[in-house]
């Protein structure tokens, strides 16, 4: 008999602003992510309407260290360029899986010829913690195309498409250093599923936009993330109220102590230090 995950809370993304050109909503950070762990962030930009304009805006050059940023582009397009002489672009549908681990520095824009006509923006970034052994491997960079994502109707109106882990016979093409479920699933309305639940995992959904109802209890709209309990269920019942899209992240906690402080998250206090150090010495490199 299917048991289905209780809800723990449902929190709802709060307004703002990243850089000069991303604006949007933040759902969770690092002070207030072990619950998500060993997801650290998760920000919303958008859906929001770029201006026209000849100066590329977005992010200026920052650094990073121990965890991994995902950026999920849902439409518009972003580029990026990084210390390890990394350059990409990415357009609706595409994601980059960028691994500070031991150091990077970065910066992120609107692309240029999306710059310069303007339009509609919508993309996520997520923060994904880095075990305490790999937090100081050498940075790694995958630029993932649209076309590269496995995706299937799992239900009469529902699609899933996975980035990386498994799940419904699907499996990503990221490669990560835990084991976690990256993937979204798009609905229309009237839509019933029930999405399993790999046992151990945390289990976040956010709905990017739409309204569903979780295991017929619980409500959840746009811009609202729901955490479910550890334990307690192999799987989660959704009813799409209106068309709508989710943003499934689930994963293995890490249990480890966690330290973070701006654009560094370590497991103490010292290695943020360290890190602060190896940043102001040019360790990181520079663009």
């Amino acid at each position: 008999m299917t048991s289905y995950r209780s809800v723990r809370t449902i929190q709802t993304a709060q307004p703002q602003q990243v850089g000069d050109g991303f604006v949007g909503k933040n759902a969770f950070h690092p002070q207030s992510a072990r619950p998500f762990s060993p997801f650290l962030l998760l920000d919303h930009h958008g859906p929001m309407t770029v201006a026209p304009s000849n100066r590329q805006k977005g992010v200026d050059e920052h650094p990073h260290r121990g965890f991994e940023t995902v950026t999920v582009v849902y439409e518009g397009a972003l580029e990026h360029r990084d210390s390890a002489g990394n350059r990409g672009k990415l357009f609706a549908g595409d994601v980059q899986w960028m691994t500070a681990a031991s150091g990077i520095v970065h910066e992120e824009k609107h692309e240029l010829a999306f710059s310069k006509t303007g339009g509609i923006l919508d993309f996520v970034q997520l923060w994904v913690n880095l075990p305490a052994k790999d937090k100081m491997r050498p940075p790694r960079y995958q630029e993932l195309q649209s076309t590269q994502f496995p995706k299937a109707n799992i239900a009469p109106g529902a699609a899933l498409r996975v980035i990386a882990g498994e799940a419904m016979g699907l499996t990503g093409p990221a490669q990560t250093f835990s084991p976690l479920l990256l993937a979204d699933l798009t609905l229309t309305g009237g839509t019933t599923v029930e999405l399993p639940i790999q046992p151990g995992f945390n289990l976040m959904l956010y709905a990017l936009k739409g309204t569903v109802q979780l295991n017929q209890t619980d409500t959840l709209t746009t811009g609202q993330i729901a955490l479910f309990e550890l334990t307690g269920g192999d799987s989660v019942h959704i009813s799409a109220t209106t068309e709508a899209k989710l943003l499934v992240l689930a994963g293995e906690p890490l249990n480890e102590p966690l330290a973070a402080y701006g654009p560094f998250v370590m497991n103490t206090r010292e290695e943020l230090l360290e890190a602060f150090a190896d940043f102001q010495a040019g360790k990181m490199g520079s663009l």
